[in-house]
């Protein structure tokens, strides 16, 4: 809203944008001096009778007027409560970084403000190279609305799928070696099968005990913070004993160990 101005001396017109205030606005055509406190009072009480604009609440600007003379707004809507959603992801998705393309159905409020209606969906989420197990994504105000409530927010937790050759620790990737008494008492080489389909030999020359470990340092999955490394492929041995033994080989084992 705009006021304007004609004064006695050179007919010049001056424009002011209206705020809402009378008496600030008449003040600073004064220099702030109080020219018009007849009309408005320089106090809350009796002399609010005489301000010509305390019928208007000016509503039509932003809101309603308060009792203090101050905009209000409408009641405002709490957000509803956050959904969540469990995402499982393969090893090999956390290791090359992928994204996954889900389908949500919510509920919207109509243009009525007070009927729903349910509408789909898709989310694109973005899962990272090395993200862990736990990770939250969060979409915000992409869930359930109500005549009550805001949109919600909607959470993906990353789960680990279960995978046929590995296990999931931190960074590094547990794969188990079963290897026989044989090859655990006179050595061999193992070849162990990696994440991205390529076989590392490892030789083992020395005695392997049960529950012994070999570390393939760089060859488990990108670190979170830091993904042009990478954690370790851990190897464990699991060594398979005979149900039993001819009684020959048993002398020629207790003569063999009895030396050791």
């Amino acid at each position: 809203m705009f006021l304007m101005w004609r004064l006695k001396n050179g007919g010049n017109i001056f424009r002011s944008n209206f705020q809402g205030d009378p008496h600030s606005t008449f003040s600073s055509f004064f220099n702030g001096s109080d020219h018009f406190d007849i009309f408005f009072g320089n106090e809350e009480g009796d002399d609010d009778l005489f301000n010509p604009f305390r019928r208007f609440t000016f509503s039509h600007v932003s809101g309603s007027a308060g009792p203090e003379g101050g905009l209000r707004k409408g009641p405002r809507r709490l957000q509803g409560e956050v959904v969540v959603h469990d995402l499982l992801v393969t090893l090999e998705e956390v290791m090359q970084g992928c994204t996954k393309h889900v389908k949500i159905t919510r509920s919207r409020l109509n243009p009525d403000g007070r009927t729903l209606r349910t509408e789909e969906k898709v989310l694109n989420v973005v899962v990272k190279k090395g993200w862990k197990s736990g990770t939250k994504i969060t979409f915000p105000r992409e869930g359930d609305e109500t005549p009550n409530s805001a949109p919600a927010d909607i959470t993906f937790i990353l789960r680990d799928q279960e995978h046929p050759q590995y296990k999931r620790e931190g960074s590094n990737l547990v794969y188990t070696a079963k290897i026989t008494l044989k090859e655990a008492l006179c050595g061999c080489t193992v070849n162990v099968p990696t994440l991205d389909n390529r076989m590392m030999p490892l030789p083992c020359s020395d005695v392997i005990k049960p529950g012994a470990v070999r570390r393939l340092r760089g060859e488990g999955l990108p670190l979170p913070k830091s993904p042009s490394q990478r954690g370790d492929l851990v190897v464990e041995f699991q060594v398979a004993f005979p149900d039993r033994i001819p009684p020959q080989s048993r002398e020629i084992i207790k003569h063999s160990l009895a030396q050791c």
